[in-house]
This record gives structure tokens, sequence and C-alpha cells, in this order.
């Protein structure tokens, strides 16, 4: 017993580790993992460098149904549900995997020495993902590329077009082409990426 507590103990400092490489706040830290708060802020501490954040979460799902954000939101949500569905890792670690990829391929095009943040912070992606658990928000299918977009629950999916085949007048005009890639080929390249992970111990 004892030496499954260690190993348990041992898999969830993993986890926030990454969870923090990643730029996830001390309460979604606590919400994914049953470690002490003060054993994450030391391991915060450890791993970024400075304290952690005080201050509430971001929450506004409006945030997510904005042009930019709910393209690359609806990017990240897909693979997260095909991680979930279709490789060993499931919720956190799924949650994790996914924004990595999401990273990879909303970062296409960008200079490697880039310094732009991405559009979905890790702490928003895991707010997004707790959004679909509630029934707060849907995937709403695009008539017209098909995609999934994200969109408010129980709003009317018929004759749906989704922000990106139909994007406001100014959209993109202060961003870079590689930020507005259609979400349909960024998935089909996400999904390809995650099909190859190899299988890992849940």
């Amino acid at each position: 017993m004892a030496a499954k507590s260690v190993a348990r103990e041992a898999e969830e400092i993993l986890l926030a580790t990454e969870m923090i490489q990643l730029g996830a706040r001390l309460q979604v830290l606590q919400a994914e993992t049953s470690l002490s708060y003060d054993r994450l802020a030391r391991l915060y501490r450890e791993v970024r460098g400075c304290s952690p954040p005080k201050g509430m979460l971001p929450f506004s799902v409006d945030w997510f149904m904005t042009w930019l954000p709910n393209i690359h939101s609806s990017v990240f949500y897909s693979v997260y549900q095909y991680m979930d569905a279709h490789t060993p890792a499931k919720k956190a670690k799924a949650l994790v995997e996914a924004y990595k990829l999401y990273l990879e391929q909303s970062s296409t095009g960008r200079s490697p020495d880039s310094t732009e943040e991405p559009v979905l912070s890790f702490t928003r992606a895991w707010m997004l993902v707790r959004c679909f658990d509630s029934n707060m928000v849907q995937l709403s299918h695009c008539t017209r590329c098909k995609g999934g977009f994200v969109a408010h629950a129980h709003d009317p999916q018929n004759d749906f077009v989704c922000a990106i085949c139909r994007p406001p007048p100014r959209a993109g005009k202060t961003r870079s082409k590689a930020a507005a890639a259609h979400p349909v080929e960024v998935l089909r390249t996400a999904r390809k990426a995650a099909s190859k992970i190899s299988p890992v111990s849940g």
C-alpha cells in the first residue's frame, strides 16, 4: 500500500510539473492532483523560479465565442476529444498531451525565437474542458467546412456557419496568417500526430 502511495504521489508530481511548464495556475493543480497547497506552491517556485500568481482564474464562456479564441479553442478541444477517446491518455493527461499538440500546431509558421503568447492559455484550455463537462458549451458543426466549433450549449445547430467561414469584417487584421490557418486543416494534422503517439501507461 505504501509503495502504491509513493508511486501515485510521484505520478502526480510529474503531472503537476508538466502542467506548470505549460502555464497552469495553482488552482488548476489543486483541482487535478491531491498534492497539498504548500507542496504545489513549492513545486511551482522550483519549476518557474517565481511565486505562483494570485487572483481568480479567468472565467467567461463568452471569451470562447469571440473570433480567434473560438478557432483556437475549437481546434484544441477537438484534439483533446480525440486524445481522450483514442489514446491511453485520459482526463488530465489527455489535457496535457492535447495542449502540447495544440501549441505545436498553432505555432506553425512562426519563427523559432518568437515570443508571441498562444491565443489559448493552458488555464483557459482546462476551463474549456470543464465547461464541456458541465454542459455549458457544445461543439456545433459548420455546414460549409464540416468542422466542429465551440458554441453555447443548446444553440440551434441547423445552418450553423463557423467564425472562419464567415469571419467578422476586421478579423485577422492584427494577427499573422499562421494564427488564422483553417482549423479543419490544423485539426487533420494534429490528429495524425496524435495517432502516432506511442501508448503510455495510464
